[in-house]
């Protein structure tokens, strides 16, 4: 069943990379780049999904040091984009990745960047630095397509980049603060995808993350998103922590089942000790886990900055000259379809619909969340949302 979860995402994954879709980077954990004692006692992982196609990260972790004090070199590798036409940069700094910070006992650490060879999932990186003098892009003769080409030899490998610091672990307690944003994945089949390795932070002394808490928030906005329901997740529930959500278990197709997850301004957490990741987390905008289900409906998958395709089922649109439209005189429980679309962004932001019809339609989509004290402010809405409640006036 493993096996063949993994295989259908990575065909998910092709699918989108075939159809004009990006892949930028994955978040990831800090790892040591030698043997150590020094044990991960506590991380507080926080992702912030934002309207302006970036996931921010902030990361508490508190260590402790088994032993005497020590200087421990520790690396973060983040992995290089794919289809996204950007040469590798000779700098070592991600492309995708913004304001890297690491403070560690409340002292800022400065960071060095460079470029690794990206190993297998069985063969950790080693963070060893390339001599970038050999190697260069891809070019259109070239076989591979994907990674950096040797100039002499002509291998071709994937490559990666790395951010290390030194950490001066004293006795005992040691409390890190890491904070970053990175550009979200995405393609036809999903408006947004964030990957986020979790099975690095094994390469620890104590091999687990003693009490972990993974915090995914939606702040000043509303969120659907699917997380894989992978067997790690059992060892918890999960909780709305703050803000208004729901969740519920949902079958993808393919005999895959997924947390589903509709959030608005607030926190979906889930904590655990001694947690031993055995996978890695993929955060995905609901119409990419679900697109092979059959049951859709008009706003069945709805995100404030989501494109026409992304609100309208295929079969519900017609194909034009210049694009996809609604067809002018389909409707839906009985509802013109350009009705219920200018009306989404309201039912979003948790309007109460007077009209009996559209009433009884937002409630049979079961993101909605009615908020009797939204006072109907519309200054927040997005391009997106205007342009629909424009043109369907």
């Amino acid at each position: 069943m493993k096996l063949l979860t993994t295989s259908i995402l990575w065909i998910i994954a092709i699918l989108a990379s075939a159809n004009d879709g990006s892949f930028y980077v994955n978040g990831n954990q800090i790892v040591p780049l030698q043997e150590t004692d020094v044990a991960v006692t506590k991380e507080v992982l926080t992702i912030s999904i934002q309207d302006d196609g970036y996931a921010s990260v902030d990361v508490l972790y508190e260590f402790t040091n088994r032993g005497a004090a020590k200087v421990v070199d520790v690396g973060f590798e983040a992995s290089s984009p794919y289809n996204t036409g950007d040469d590798l940069d000779r700098s070592g700094k991600h492309p995708y990745i913004y304001d890297f910070t690491v403070e560690m006992n409340g002292a800022k650490l400065p960071i060095r960047n460079y470029v690794v060879h990206h190993s297998s999932e069985d063969e950790p990186t080693d963070f060893v630095p390339l001599d970038l003098n050999q190697w260069r892009d891809l070019e259109d003769s070239d076989d591979a397509i994907s990674g950096i080409i040797n100039k002499q030899t002509k291998e071709n490998i994937d490559y990666s980049y790395a951010y290390c610091f030194k950490a001066n672990f004293t006795e005992g307690k040691n409390v890190v603060h890491h904070t970053y944003r990175y550009q979200m994945s995405g393609g036809i089949y999903n408006h947004f995808g964030i990957p986020y390795w979790l099975k690095p932070a094994m390469r620890w002394a104590n091999h687990q993350i003693d009490d972990f808490t993974l915090r995914i928030k939606a702040e000043k906005t509303a969120k659907q998103f699917c997380i894989a329901k992978d067997p790690m997740w059992s060892a918890a529930q999960w909780r709305l922590a703050e803000g208004t959500g729901k969740m519920h278990v949902v079958n993808g197709g393919y005999d895959m089942e997924y947390y589903e997850f509709s959030l608005r301004n607030g926190t979906y957490e889930w904590h655990a000790k001694n947690f031993r990741p055995t996978d890695d987390i993929h955060i995905d905008s609901a119409e990419g886990a679900l697109f092979s289900r059959e049951d859709f409906k008009l706003g069945r998958f709805y995100d404030r900055t989501a494109p026409m395709n992304m609100l309208v089922p295929y079969e519900m649109m017609e194909e034009t000259d210049d694009d996809l439209r609604i067809p002018a005189n389909a409707t839906t429980n009985g509802i013109p379809n350009s009705r219920i679309l200018r009306n989404l962004p309201y039912a979003n932001r948790g309007y109460v619909f007077k009209d009996q019809k559209l009433a009884a339609y937002f409630k049979s989509l079961w993101w909605y969340m009615p908020d009797p004290q939204w006072n109907q402010d519309t200054s927040d809405f997005t391009e997106e949302e205007r342009e629909l409640v424009n043109k369907y006036k």
